[in-house]
């Protein structure tokens, strides 16, 4: 294997740092004093971590983001598995339509459903609940029509052997097809975890009470409390949002395995 050219590893560095200078940047501020930084000085403190978890309440805003993104992940996840098994694998009446209805929501702005869902929510009494921040969430037509495409590269012989050792469908879906397409569902599930962990639309209109707040809402509101004769205590808000990014982050590191292989296999489909 020929060695690496120093030059497409210098750019390629070059490049990464460019990217990841902003993240950078925000972590160096939010380990700073608010006096230091507008001073121009230099004085390393933890307390801007410690008064976001503490006295802002961002503790709790992370607890709700967890359970709401990975609740609507798992369910999302699941729905749209099923729906692409059933889309790729089974011929019945309607179904072309109906999987063109649900590519067709992909070109909807999220936007439209905001009034429709609230009305739906308030006249079962789902708002200011943790499911009335999940269930509008859970149907995703982009993972079941990415899903659905990638399901079909399978080979049906695999199907149809089971069903010839009286395999049921939900067996085989369990037994052949979540298996064999892991990549496809842990970028999947990457995908639907970070449009929710950024959702800030929602929670907001969903969401009165201060105990639900997610992080989004937190962030924006730590950002208008925290003046201080008209400036505002960036050093506190990079600190806030650190904590934002962190859970993200981690779990990009625990399927970036998978997400790579998706993504190449995909495109070699």
């Amino acid at each position: 294997m020929k060695p690496e050219n120093p030059i497409v590893a210098m750019l390629s560095l070059a490049a990464g740092l460019l990217f990841m200078w902003p993240v950078l940047y925000s972590v160096w501020m939010s380990l700073q004093t608010a006096d230091a930084f507008y001073a121009g000085k230099l004085a390393f403190t933890l307390d801007n971590y410690e008064r976001a978890i503490t006295q802002f309440n961002f503790a709790r805003y992370l607890l709700n983001s967890l359970i709401v993104s990975g609740l609507v992940t798992v369910l999302g996840i699941t729905v749209a598995t099923l729906a692409a098994f059933a889309f790729a694998r089974f011929t019945f009446r309607g179904g072309d339509l109906l999987f063109g209805a649900t590519v067709a929501t992909l070109m909807i702005p999220s936007h439209i459903s905001l009034i429709p869902n609230y009305l739906t929510l308030a006249k079962v009494g789902l708002l200011d609940t943790y499911a009335g921040l999940i269930l509008p969430a859970i149907s995703n037509g982009f993972a079941a029509f990415f899903l659905r495409q990638y399901i079909r590269g399978i080979p049906k012989a695999l199907d149809e052997a089971a069903y010839m050792d009286g395999a049921s469908p939900l067996t085989v879906l369990w037994r052949i097809i979540v298996p064999l397409s892991k990549p496809a569902i842990a970028s999947m599930a990457l995908y639907i975890f970070i449009t929710e962990w950024n959702n800030y639309i929602w929670p907001l209109v969903a969401v009165g009470r201060q105990d639900l707040y997610t992080l989004q809402i937190g962030l924006a509101r730590l950002y208008k409390i925290n003046p201080g004769e008209g400036l505002v205590d960036w050093p506190l808000v990079m600190a806030a949002s650190t904590i934002t990014i962190l859970p993200v982050l981690a779990g990009f590191l625990l399927v970036e395995r998978h997400l790579v292989r998706g993504i190449t296999m995909g495109a070699v489909k």
